[in-house]
């Protein structure tokens, strides 16, 4: 049941389905070249669905303020000047190329037509830049591009469980996995790999991650074949959450029901904001929005449940169902609740990785030749707090960039990189863990991992619980040697969860140990013992386990940006 089943060989293999994966694997097959995509999940099953999200950028239809290089401006402003300026231009630069090609590929954004498209508020944004299909853009994005995909027959492999990425010296020459369904080998030989497979928001208790995804899988995948990691420690904590029911802790309600003029409000009735960002109140930052949020349910002004209440009561009911008619719509299915009448019950949750694996600005290409890493795989955009409408757009812009990066990298190559002893290895460890009879359950491990981050690595850090955190991982650890993984009906679940288990593990090391490193508060990142913003912080942390946390200096800024830095957004 479990030989190797499936030898295939590309020009490029792309890891992850979702917006930034497919969007990569759309240049490469536009551009003639041999490509194949493969995830966890099929292609329509990917975060980007449940985020309705919008794509920052100044297209041409804007006011003549509203352009690329204040965009850049606030994305570095708002990145507590961590980000990468290279990567900021990269980005900003490109977002208005990134939005006509969903229009070439067929999307419809809101707006009157004749090339003129609505754009929406976003919190810490100077501007009304953020594109948008009503409340679908993530959902429609990922169905614009799967369209795209289908229409130039790129191979899309669901259900592949990548278990490692395999490199010969210090060159990737492709992937080794099984099938989630009926356990089959796969074998992926290929000159260029794509590392599209998300960020590690998971590995705690409350996240908007689903189940399977954002385990720390590109983490894990980048530094077993010789990549590094940049300011993992870095996580976004969205301010709106869903508290209830319990299958559904989490999910989000959309940034644009603040957009659209949503209050916030503690157990008093008091719009709370007013303490902590009174001119920009509930359209401040997500770091500075989920601090807020934090404090008071923490200082007893927050709800019976943990949370604060998200009140769109006060505004037009025609207002929400032509404006917000999906937070209508999902909080009247999960708890029957009338949003043009009661609040929402909300509180933060870890909802994105601003930081990744180390990436050049570029091109998007690591330590190891041959492959590159995107979307919130990749770090260098967002530095301490990602800038609202960001994400999407980071996605489109740099899957074409890498895309073509990989496809230049195939065609240069003058001989294939093989090697039979790391395909050799790649087997030999989903075999022992296939056979592994321990009495540790992987799954109570996996939970040990977000009750610890949680506990310990959550809005708010400090010293002695950053250092508790590490001793309960060294515990989880040995405990790791004795797991069990349990082969049933049921089929290859288990094996998957064990891989899960050693990427959450890997991801949560490097998220401790840079935050115990990061003695400031600064962006997302509060610490409750050092509150005040170090200077000498101003650096990116970059982190492997030879090496453990290194401090890299931050690219400069151009002038010409620095001097927008402190309009609007500042």
């Amino acid at each position: 049941m479990y030989s190797l089943g499936h030898q295939l060989a590309t020009s490029v293999l792309v890891v992850g389905t979702g917006g930034s994966g497919l969007r990569a694997a759309i240049e490469v097959a536009e551009a003639g070249v041999a490509v194949i995509a493969v995830g966890k999940r099929g292609a329509d099953g990917v975060r980007a669905v449940t985020v309705s999200g919008s794509n920052n950028a100044a297209p041409a239809t804007a006011d003549p303020a509203r352009t690329w290089e204040q965009h850049a401006a606030d994305t570095l402003q708002e990145s507590g000047l961590l980000a990468d300026p290279r990567t900021a231009l990269v980005v900003t630069r490109n977002a208005a190329q990134g939005i006509h090609d969903l229009e070439r590929y067929g999307m419809r954004f809101d707006g009157p037509g004749d090339g003129w498209i609505a754009q929406r508020y976003f919190g810490a944004n100077s501007y009304r830049r953020a594109a948008f299909a009503d409340e679908r853009t993530g959902s429609e994005v990922q169905r614009v591009l799967r369209e795209r995909a289908d229409r130039l027959a790129i191979p899309v492999l669901s259900n592949m469980y990548v278990t490692r990425l395999l490199v010969d010296d210090g060159t990737v020459f492709g992937a080794y996995g099984f099938d989630l369904v009926d356990g089959s080998r796969y074998l992926v030989h290929a000159d260029a790999v794509i590392l599209a497979t998300g960020g590690h928001t998971r590995i705690w208790r409350r996240t908007s991650s689903r189940r399977d995804q954002n385990m720390g899988d590109s983490f894990r995948l980048a530094v077993e074949a010789g990549a590094r990691l940049r300011d993992p420690e870095l996580v976004q904590f969205h301010p709106s959450g869903l508290i209830s029911p319990e299958s559904a802790a989490g999910t989000l309600v959309s940034e644009a029901a603040r957009g659209e003029g949503g209050f916030l409000l503690n157990n008093l009735g008091e719009r709370f904001m007013t303490r902590y960002d009174p001119e920009r109140m509930e359209l401040s930052s997500r770091d500075r929005v989920a601090l807020a949020s934090y404090t008071e349910i923490k200082e007893g002004r927050g709800s019976q449940a943990g949370g604060v209440w998200l009140d769109l009561s006060h505004l037009p009911r025609d207002t929400v169902l032509t404006r917000l008619p999906q937070v209508h719509q999902t909080l009247w299915d999960l708890q029957m609740l009338d949003v043009t009448c009661d609040p929402i019950e909300v509180a933060p949750t870890a909802d994105y990785s601003m930081g990744g694996v180390w990436v050049r600005p570029e091109d998007q290409s690591t330590d190891v030749d041959g492959l590159f890493a995107i979307g919130e795989a990749a770090s260098g955009l967002h530095g301490a707090n990602r800038l609202e409408g960001n994400s999407l757009i980071e996605q489109l812009v740099y899957g074409q960039i890498a895309g073509r990066a990989a496809t230049e990298y195939s065609a240069k190559l003058t001989g294939q990189q093989r090697s039979l002893g790391a395909i050799r290895a790649a087997e030999v460890e989903v075999n022992r863990l296939l056979t592994a009879d321990g009495d540790q359950n992987v799954r109570a491990l996996q939970r040990s991992v977000r009750h610890l981050m949680t506990e310990h690595a959550g809005v708010v850090r400090d010293e002695a619980g950053l250092a508790a955190g590490l001793e309960g991982l060294d515990e989880i650890e040995t405990r790791m040697v004795d797991v069990g993984v349990h082969i049933d009906i049921s089929g290859v679940q288990d094996l998957a969860h064990a891989f899960d288990l050693r990427s959450s593990v890997l991801a949560a090391r490097a998220t401790l140990e840079c935050a115990l490193e990061r003695r400031e508060t600064r962006g997302c990142h509060n610490r409750s013992d050092y509150p005040d913003l170090d200077p000498d912080l101003n650096v990116n942390l970059v982190w492997s386990p030879d090496t453990g946390v290194r401090r890299e200096p931050v690219a400069p800024i151009p002038t010409d940006i620095a001097e927008l830095m402190h309009d609007g957004s500042a």
